[in-house]
């Protein structure tokens, strides 16, 4: 039978304590009003480790060999995962109208594109770009790589399964529904392979820029509603860590809400026909 789970104080300095240790794992920063929600959502954590108060849990997640994998947990319990296929139109435009075409002409040679989407969720925005790219029939033959990445491991193995309910196309047209996806069952619609093969999933920490290099270069990272639940120090480090692997000329996409003023001076601001949009300058050769 389901045990409900109890009531545990979380008192104003514990919170500040946990609070701080989740910012400075992930960047995602809870400020003083947010004191019950995480007292809430974190309650049956230690209702699962027999814990009868948060300072335990605490210490926890400081020292205990698991504690890994316990912030794993918490990330899946935090982290908010509202996403559909086709946000946000005229950012979508310029990438397939105007950005494809420049790197179809400037990655010529090499023939390979590479894309990352940061914060990818349960996978609809890489989908989406997967979707473009095969629309614009500019890349036929190219080696083409699109990695998602997210900090919550359930919504990756939901982006890996790439089967969707009505609620994720509410800004699809149907000729993409009938082309891209495969129906399951009434309401339910599973992504063709022809999408999938263009697209991988893997954990990914922002704040690990260490672990972000390995990733390797990226033509276009797109990182759409992320920033907005970190604090300063730590967009400015994620930004950072963008700058570091973005090709020359390389294109950054934050979210209609998101800026890099106060952030970086590292990129210029590009007026597309459709959108505005960040790119990385070109390297000056002495």
């Amino acid at each position: 039978m389901f045990e409900p789970v109890k009531y545990v104080e979380l008192s104003r300095d514990v919170f500040r304590l946990l609070r701080d240790l989740i910012r400075d794992y992930s960047g995602i920063y809870f400020s003083d009003s947010s004191l019950e929600l995480l007292q809430r959502r974190l309650a049956g954590r230690l209702q699962e480790h027999n814990m009868q108060d948060f300072r335990d849990y605490y210490r926890f997640l400081l020292y205990n060999k698991n504690r890994e994998e316990e912030l794993s947990i918490i990330m899946d319990i935090l982290t908010v995962n509202e996403t559909y296929f086709f946000r946000e139109k005229h950012q979508l435009d310029a990438f397939s109208e105007e950005i494809l075409h420049i790197l179809k002409e400037k990655n010529y040679r090499t023939r390979r594109l590479r894309i990352f989407s940061a914060g990818c969720s349960t996978g609809e925005e890489p989908y989406t770009l997967a979707m473009l790219i095969l629309e614009s029939n500019l890349f036929y033959g190219w080696d083409i790589d699109i990695f998602g990445g997210d900090i919550n491991r359930r919504v990756l193995q939901a982006a890996r399964r790439g089967i969707y309910r009505e609620n994720s196309f509410r800004a699809t047209d149907n000729y993409f529904i009938e082309r891209y996806f495969q129906k399951e069952d009434e309401g339910v619609y599973k992504i063709k392979d022809d999408v999938k093969r263009l697209v991988s999933f893997g954990y990914i920490n922002l704040l690990n820029t260490d672990k972000l290099l390995f990733l390797g270069k990226m033509d276009v990272i797109f990182c759409r509603n992320v920033l907005i639940y970190f604090d300063l120090p730590s967009r400015k480090k994620v930004i950072d860590g963008f700058f570091r692997i973005l090709n020359d000329e390389g294109f950054l996409l934050l979210g209609h809400a998101e800026s890099l003023i106060n952030i970086s001076t590292d990129f210029e601001l590009k007026h597309l026909k459709n959108d505005l949009v960040y790119q990385k300058p070109q390297k000056e050769h002495l």
